[in-house]
């Protein structure tokens, strides 16, 4: 079985790199580490958000793929439309800390975007 390593440039690195930034025990906000690697994402409190700018057939088409992803990570995104941009909130679940869960949403979200805007 050949094993595929995460390389620079592809989305199974951004996810290895920030669990990597995660799991380390160094003392530092890896939280802000992983958003610098999701342009756009910001965090407001004990929540990570992103506004985007795409047409209604996007948001149609994007909004399906975050619920999936989300059924499969066991988290409820916020996704609403409003004056032609798309919202998105990631708040955990009893007003815990945001968790690894959220980020790797946000990175999937980001996955998600890019293929829905390139046409693809």
């Amino acid at each position: 079985m050949a094993t595929i390593w995460p390389q620079a440039g592809n989305d199974a690195w951004e996810v290895w790199h920030m669990r990597a930034l995660w799991g380390s025990r160094a003392g530092r906000d890896y939280l802000s580490d992983a958003l610098t690697l999701l342009p756009g994402w910001t965090r407001e409190g004990r929540q990570i958000k992103r506004t985007l700018v795409i047409d209604d057939s996007q948001h149609a088409a994007l909004t399906e793929r975050i619920k999936v992803v989300a059924d499969a990570l066991h988290l409820q995104p916020e996704v609403r439309r409003l004056d032609g941009r798309t919202q998105i909130r990631l708040t955990p679940r009893d007003g815990e800390t945001i968790t690894e869960g959220e980020v790797t949403l946000a990175a999937r979200i980001e996955d998600a975007y890019r293929t829905v805007t390139s046409g693809a």
